[in-house]
C-alpha cells in the first residue's frame, strides 16, 4: 500500500485528490495538511508515508521550504511538487531542494496515479513535454553564477545522454536520436547517476542547468531543440 500525504491550502483541491486516490486499491491518503509547516510536522511526528503530494504556494511555509525540510529528514517520503506554469520557478527550486519531480496541478487522474506509483518505485517524475516548457521558463530565474566545469569522469556519449535528459527527452526519444537501444540509454543514465552522485532524473536536469551544459550555455556540439 502506498501511503500519501496531501498538502494544499485549498480544501476542495485536497478533496478532489482524496477522491481520486481513495478509489485505488494500492493507494491510501495517510494524512492532509493545509500548509508546508503542517506537512513537516506530520512527517517529523512519525506519520508513516511514502509520497507527499506538495503544493507550492501556501501560507506560513511554501512547498519549496517544506520539501527541503522533509527531504533532509532520515528516511523521508518522496515529494511530488504540484505546479502551474506561472509558478515554474518555484517547482525548479523545489526539485533542487530534493523533490522527486513535478506535476501540473490540472494533471489527469491517470497521470497523477502513474506518477505516484513511479515515485514510490524509486523513479523521478519529469514529464518530457512539460520539462521542455518548464526549463525554458525557469532558466531565466537561475542565478548568474559561474558554472561548474563538465565532469571529466563522463564519456562523450554520457554527456550527450545527460544533455538530452535535461532537455526533456524520454529514454525512448534519446535512443532514437542517438541510434541506440533504449536499454543502452538506461545503462548510460545509470552510470551518469553513479558518477555524479545524483539521486534521480530530476537531479540530472538540475545539474545540467546549473553547470551550463544546457540553458544559457548550451552545448554547441548538439543540435538545437
Amino acid at each position: 500500500m502506498i501511503r500519501v500525504i496531501l498538502v494544499d491550502d485549498q480544501e476542495l483541491v485536497r478533496a478532489g485528490f482524496r477522491m481520486v486516490l481513495g478509489a485505488q486499491p494500492d493507494i491510501e491518503v495517510a494524512g492532509e495538511a493545509a500548509d508546508g509547516a503542517a506537512a513537516v510536522e506530520l512527517v517529523k511526528g512519525g506519520l508513516a508515508a511514502d509520497v507527499v503530494l506538495m503544493d507550492v504556494r501556501m501560507p506560513r511555509m511554501d512547498g519549496v521550504e517544506a520539501t527541503r525540510l522533509i527531504t533532509s529528514l532520515p528516511n523521508p517520503p518522496k515529494v511530488l511538487i504540484l505546479t502551474t506554469f506561472d509558478l515554474d520557478e518555484y517547482a525548479f527550486a523545489a526539485i533542487r531542494s530534493g523533490a522527486s519531480g513535478f506535476l501540473l496541478k490540472d494533471v489527469p487522474p491517470a497521470d497523477l496515479l502513474s506518477a505516484i506509483r513511479s515515485v514510490h518505485d524509486g523513479d523521478a517524475v519529469v514529464a518530457p513535454s512539460t520539462t521542455r516548457r518548464l526549463l525554458d521558463l525557469v532558466s531565466a530565474y537561475l542565478p548568474e553564477a559561474p558554472t561548474a566545469p563538465e565532469p571529466d569522469s563522463l564519456t562523450a556519449r554520457e554527456r550527450e545522454v545527460l544533455v538530452h535528459v535535461a532537455r526533456g527527452l524520454s529514454n525512448a526519444e534519446i535512443a532514437t536520436r542517438l541510434t541506440l537501444a533504449e536499454a543502452t540509454v538506461k545503462t548510460h543514465l545509470g552510470r551518469i547517476l553513479a558518477k555524479l552522485e545524483l539521486r534521480d532524473r530530476a537531479q540530472v536536469v538540475v545539474y545540467a542547468y546549473e553547470t551550463g551544459m544546457v540553458g544559457r550555455k548550451s552545448d554547441p556540439r548538439l543540435p538545437p531543440r
